[in-house]
């Protein structure tokens, strides 16, 4: 599928690059926070929480395990918030069954996750595919959520704006070593120029140290290859809402935002220039910044 290379990849070249984690830790550093388990359905979820305050749920994105989260992004917000990362089903520590895997499954994972550690309402913040997810959550279990945040997410379907050929080319390519691919798929993630001005890895981007199976990816691929997007619900979202793009996200193209924002009523829209689809990457204080006003206004 298109995106699992790139996850796969990315995985591979990360693990060997990155440094190890600091020795001195602050009381909001999700790396040192231990990895905790709850059953939920017929899954068990695997998930850590630091902070406290008002609970903001972080869902992620395709293929990616809760240590892909920026550890500077999760810092900041925790100060004032319980920040609360997981595996979504089948990735990461977290378990899958023989039920097909949909963004709707992963949706009420999200939620029972939630009343398994008594939350009845939180703040939602997803990446990527984890911006759909919140999408679905938002409108199956409206109880759940307050604050509604989407980073470099898409409607779905038919009316999603989709990357270009070149980039879906570059997407797919499998040639050269699993580092040459990690290198050429990472870089998908940042605007070259600034890609090139940051070449150490461990100053940035987080140490993974989780993997999923490539099953799992397959069939994570699969549920967003068969989702129908949720266009034509988008009006039905309540919810306070802020929408976030990076003007150079070459992954999940910047109309895709105003396509949500005039679509979610009464929707905040924020670019973020120079942004790729790594903006909490590049940006962490910046984006918290911006979340934490949102949810405080």
């Amino acid at each position: 599928t298109i995106f699992t290379a790139l996850a796969l990849s990315v995985l591979v070249l990360v693990a060997g690059c990155v440094g190890s984690a600091p020795e001195t830790t602050s009381p909001a550093d999700i790396t040192s926070a231990p990895v905790q388990t709850v059953h939920v359905g017929d899954i068990d979820i695997a998930y850590k929480t630091v902070g406290t305050g008002e609970p903001i749920v972080m869902i992620m994105g395709f293929a990616g395990t809760m240590d892909l989260w920026s550890p500077a992004l999760i810092e900041r917000l925790a100060k004032d918030h319980r920040v609360i990362v997981f595996d979504n089903r089948g990735m990461g520590l977290t378990t899958a069954s023989d039920v097909p895997f949909s963004l709707e499954l992963f949706a009420d994972d999200t939620a029972g996750l939630m009343s398994a550690l008594n939350i009845p309402r939180a703040h939602v913040l997803g990446w990527s595919m984890g911006a759909d997810i919140a999408q679905e959550l938002a409108l199956r279990h409206p109880e759940r959520v307050d604050a509604l945040i989407l980073v470099a997410g898409d409607c779905g379907g038919d009316e999603a704006v989709p990357p270009t050929d070149e980039v879906l080319a570059r997407l797919t390519d499998t040639a050269g070593t699993p580092e040459e691919r990690g290198a050429r798929l990472l870089g998908l993630l940042f605007p070259p120029d600034w890609f090139a001005d940051h070449q150490d890895l461990s100053s940035y981007f987080p140490e993974v140290t989780e993997s999923s199976s490539p099953e799992s990816v397959e069939r994570q691929a699969a549920a967003m290859a068969t989702w129908n997007g949720t266009y034509d619900r988008l009006p039905g979202i309540t919810q306070r809402t802020l929408v976030v793009t990076g003007t150079e996200d070459i992954i999940t193209l910047p109309e895709n935002a105003f396509i949500l924002g005039e679509r979610i009523p009464g929707a905040w829209v924020v670019q973020f220039a120079g942004g790729g689809h790594g903006l909490m990457y590049q940006d962490p204080d910046g984006l918290a910044r911006v979340v934490l006003f949102f949810i405080g206004a």
